[in-house]
């Protein structure tokens, strides 16, 4: 499903409302709710929202776990580091608990990070399937999503639930896989801005090159994939595309 909104403001309070609803469908179904974060300017927005009135108060805190899609492996003060940028936006102005806050630890090697977040997610799910509740994604204008960048060893994981990915000797990383990710109830790509148009519609409408456009790989296997996409990023889409699978979302973003 692609939902279209007429701004990038509008887009962030949409997600921020599907947040809200799906955590109130897995808390009554499940007694919790697992959420992984991404990073970027649209979900950053995404988060102040929830961190207000009426969305914080719509969320049962308590029973609420947060992960996160990858990390940069940088000190947790740094600028670059999503959960700094989580934290910062969101995670400090609700009243979360501190120990159902799972970030990526990357102090020591990128792959002794990655096995110990595996290990975190497998205790965390135990013998059940590794079914995050909600997922949020960003898409690069070079088709990555998450770490998951165009040529990379990663793109071939078939078992792990997390991996370390180097971009350079000073870009070093660790994410979540497709293994994991498409066990997920709902993966949510957040697109926004015209510089995103040509690579959204080469991920949705163009031939199928998963290793050029690591994006094309996610396709939850008994979940839902949407797409929150602003208007200037669905420009590029054709009308085909649009009346197949999308709809327009109009509405005012509510403020208190």
């Amino acid at each position: 499903m692609i939902q279209i909104y007429p701004n990038q403001e509008a887009l962030s309070f949409g997600a921020a409302r599907l947040f809200v609803r799906q955590a109130g469908h897995a808390c009554k179904d499940r007694g919790r709710f697992s959420v992984a974060l991404s990073g970027g300017r649209t979900p950053q927005r995404t988060y102040e929202f929830l961190a207000q009135p009426p969305f914080r108060d719509q969320v049962a805190w308590s029973q609420t776990h947060v992960f996160w899609g990858d990390e940069r492996c940088v000190p947790p003060e740094d600028p670059r580091s999503n959960a700094r940028m989580a934290r910062l936006h969101l995670l400090e102005k609700v009243p979360l608990p501190p120990h159902q806050i799972h970030p990526i630890f990357c102090a020591q090697s990128p792959k002794e990070a990655a096995q110990d977040y595996e290990d975190l997610l497998r205790s965390f799910f135990g013998e059940g399937p590794p079914r995050l509740d909600l997922i949020f994604l960003g898409l690069g204008e070079d088709g990555h999503t998450a770490s998951l960048f165009p040529q990379r060893p990663v793109l071939k994981e078939g078992e792990r639930w997390a991996a370390e990915t180097y971009l350079s000797q000073q870009d070093l990383r660790v994410t979540l896989t497709p293994p994991l990710i498409n066990q997920a109830a709902v993966v949510a790509f957040l697109v926004a801005g015209a510089t995103k148009a040509p690579i959204l519609k080469e991920v949705l409408e163009g031939p199928p090159h998963p290793h050029r456009y690591p994006a094309q790989l996610i396709h939850p296997s008994s979940g839902r994939l949407q797409w929150l996409v602003d208007k200037e990023a669905a420009s590029q889409l054709s009308r085909a595309l649009l009346r197949a699978g999308s709809e327009t979302v109009v509405f005012q973003v509510e403020r208190k």
